[in-house]
């Protein structure tokens, strides 16, 4: 393999940061990725001329580094068999399911965890082939549990973080899992471990204790003779650059139009989300239909915009959720819509970043109401963009987001009974001058811990690892990482 140009900070993730476009011609366009993960890594990356490693999403393509919007970008090949193995099935039938409380019972293969050993074996010898000497390593979410171990074993010289976006799964679940161990040993083989919630870092702790195989000694693991430290850190947005557009006179001039589109309706409630069970489309839906039904809400004056961005992984979208939510947006439509306007707006699409801005600038109510969430960047994108301090955030209680926001009207989004409350209560509060107020207190602690903040005390706990190595014999200590600010606790 020829020799690579060494970098000192690099991100993995399961895909990059760009979609390909689809076209003729045998040469790729990109356009940039709306995932949730990519969305606030890329101003990290960027700030710190650092390199992306990852899937292009086109199956056996082999494609060299590019640069892209200040990023190197260091595409990871994937022949079709993996992606539809090691993606569709172990990745989200086995594990997502799994880790989002089973509210899609999950499923196993054995040649599934086949080809998802073989996926993060690739991705490891990638990063050890471009990394330089004691490079800085982050490697994201449950793709990619087992790089760690793997490249510590091919380059012990690395700094490596691993961060993990979804939730980690209660034991009762976790113990389900047919490859557990070697997952607990693939994240161990990181020097930290962070996680968006108390809870999922608990969940894990527990999991290491049941194990049986590894010491512990408060916030830090001690598999083999090494120490890993674990930590909370709740991911943020880039609140500056959302403000920024949301101040752009063309895009609250396309909100405008968009309310104009839609008939200026009296309110605009707005969710989204990918096409996947754990988000709770079918709730929502159950309780919107519901409050049309008891006339609690006039579908000539209220209308809902449902955006369900297109799932990047093969086997994302499991068809029999999509004939679901199609069957409930087809029966609140054939219900309560007027020929000029339907009373659910779905949108199965990907939008570029101006334009949901815009419906984040056009909407009343935002309905962030996940049955479970590793954090909800939507909801945090939402709340940067409402520079006047207008608008509501309904957050489900199963959202990450849920303890550092305590200022949202929150739900359980099973409780069908409480989301109508929920619903109501949030877009009779909207204008009020105690809502404004929660809106300003939601909002500066936004910018106070931002994207750029969440990355810096990651990776400075990180640093603090190396830092502080276990001398031979010595007392083991367990390190607190730094404090959040007040109201995004851990």
């Amino acid at each position: 393999m020829p020799t690579a140009a060494k970098h000192d900070f690099v991100v993995v993730t399961g895909y990059l940061p760009v979609d390909p476009i689809p076209g003729g011609s045998g040469r790729v366009r990109w356009r940039a990725s709306r995932s949730g993960v990519n969305a606030a890594l890329h101003p990290i990356v960027a700030r710190r001329h650092g390199t992306w490693i990852g899937w292009h999403g086109l199956t056996d393509r082999q494609l060299g580094p590019f640069d892209w919007d200040g990023i190197s970008v260091q595409p990871v090949p994937m022949p079709a068999t993996d992606a539809t193995d090691h993606l569709g099935g172990h990745c989200e039938t086995s594990l997502a399911p799994l880790y989002h409380d089973g509210v899609e019972p999950p499923q196993f293969d054995r040649r599934w965890r086949q080809a998802y050993r073989r996926v993060n074996d690739r991705y490891s010898r990638a990063v050890a082939n471009i990394a330089a000497p004691g490079a800085t390593v982050w490697v994201h979410d449950y793709q990619l549990q087992l790089v760690p171990a793997m490249l510590r074993v091919l380059r012990p010289d690395l700094l490596i973080g691993f961060f993990l976006h979804t939730p980690f799964p209660p034991i009762e679940l976790f113990e389900k899992l047919p490859q557990r161990d070697e997952i607990l040993g693939g994240l161990l083989g990181a020097d930290l471990v962070g996680f968006q919630s108390r809870r999922a870092c608990a969940n894990f702790c527990q999991a290491v204790t049941e194990s049986g195989e590894y010491r512990m000694d408060a916030d830090v693991v001690h598999p083999g003779g090494r120490r890993t430290s674990l930590g909370v850190f709740p991911v943020s947005v880039d609140t500056a650059g959302f403000e920024r557009r949301a101040r752009d006179p063309q895009t609250r001039r396309r909100a405008a139009q968009i309310r104009a589109e839609l008939g200026e309706p009296r309110t605009v409630l707005l969710a989204v989300d990918h096409l996947d069970p754990a988000k709770g489309i079918e709730q929502r839906l159950d309780a919107y239909h519901e409050l049309l039904a008891e006339e609690r809400l006039d579908p000539t004056t209220t209308l809902l915009i449902q955006v369900a961005v297109p799932g990047r992984q093969h086997g994302t979208e499991r068809p029999d959720a999509w004939a679901r939510v199609e069957r409930k947006v087809a029966q609140i439509n054939g219900l309560y819509s007027w020929i000029t306007r339907p009373a659910v707006h779905f949108l199965h699409q990907a939008l570029t970043q101006q334009e949901l801005v815009a419906l984040y600038l056009a909407a009343d109510v935002m309905l962030a109401t996940p049955l479970r969430a590793g954090m909800n960047i939507n909801a945090m994108e939402y709340l940067a963009c409402r520079t006047d301090g207008t608008g509501t955030l309904l957050l489900s209680e199963g959202s990450g987001a849920a303890a550092g926001l305590p200022e949202a009207v929150t739900v359980n989004p099973y409780d069908i009974d409480t989301f109508k409350s929920a619903i109501l209560a949030a877009i009779g509060s909207r204008n009020s001058d105690g809502r404004r107020i929660k809106m300003r207190a939601m909002r500066r602690r936004l910018r106070e811990y931002d994207v750029h903040r969440w990355a810096a005390q990651y990776l400075d706990a990180l640093n603090n690892t190396a830092a502080h190595p276990l001398p031979p014999g010595s007392k083991l200590h367990g390190r607190t990482p730094a404090p959040m600010p007040s109201g995004l606790t851990r």
